[in-house]
């Protein structure tokens, strides 16, 4: 029997209105096809958007095993996310958006990763951020590497998220046990989901190890994204607006009550 991954990649989609959404997506579903490992499934949460229901209907998506979840609310990012995760089967789940790329080696090279440390949690892609032109724009999770960055090469600590907050959940391979036990996405929390995520995780010690090779190709300036307010300038974020949704993920990582959770942290 072939080996596979046991992963589940989760993929939400809020709309197929924006521009360039089926040669965005055409490509992000070919980097899952043309793995150089299989893995469990693919789970889409979507919205009810008709267009976009009718596309992933039509869509062939060849010999990829795949979930159609539709998230009947008004599309939440970090809910769709976290739902993903209850549907998922596989023993590690991994976030997609379905403007970006998995490198052909990644889950193969998750796959080496896993075998030589199993007492890692998840494991971060060096990330290669575009914008929609595919135009470079730099990289993300390479800063496990730096000198004095961190105290453990290659391992994301709290200590570093507490000085240095650039870090990329998208193409994460996390094991779904750790999500289930220390809580998904917090909705509430608008730009720094991810990084409240991460405080939460390394505040109980969960082993996060960024992978030295480029894994993933991340869009972070599209059409309809988070940031394209701020595209070139049209709009600026302000110095206070920046600290106000890093400070709110530092104080939230510890609450216990609004979401699912099964952990109780201590700030150390």
């Amino acid at each position: 029997m072939e080996q596979i991954l046991d992963l589940s990649v989760i993929l939400p989609i809020k709309s197929a209105i924006t521009r360039d959404f089926a040669d965005f997506f055409d490509k992000a579903i070919k980097s899952l096809k043309n793995q150089q490992l299989g893995f469990k499934e693919l789970i889409i949460v979507h919205s009810s958007e008709e267009n976009l229901v009718n596309h992933l209907k039509s869509y062939d998506f060849e010999n990829l095993k795949v979930v159609l979840v539709q998230y009947k609310e008004t599309p939440n990012y970090s809910e769709q996310i976290n739902l993903g995760v209850k549907k998922a089967k596989g023993k590690y789940v991994s976030f997609f958006e379905f403007d970006d790329e998995y490198a052909t080696i990644w889950f193969k090279n998750v796959q080496k990763y896993i075998d030589v440390y199993p007492q890692v949690d998840a494991f971060l892609p060096l990330v290669i951020d575009v914008d929609e032109k595919n135009a470079f724009n730099g990289f993300t999770n390479e800063a496990t590497f730096a000198a004095n960055m961190t105290s453990e090469i290659g391992i994301l600590t709290n200590e570093t998220l507490l000085s240095y907050q650039n870090f990329q959940t998208s193409g994460m391979i996390i094991k779904k046990q750790i999500i289930e036990d220390f809580g998904g996405f917090k909705k509430s929390i608008k730009l720094t989901f991810g990084y409240e995520l991460f405080l939460r995780l390394t505040y109980n010690n969960v082993r996060i190890m960024t992978i030295p090779k480029i894994g993933y190709k991340h869009m972070n300036m599209r059409d309809g994204g988070i940031f394209w307010n701020y595209k070139n300038g049209s709009e600026v974020m302000t110095e206070n607006e920046v600290k106000f949704w890093i400070e709110s993920a530092k104080k939230e990582c510890y609450f216990t009550q609004d979401r699912d959770i099964k952990y109780v942290a201590t700030e150390n």
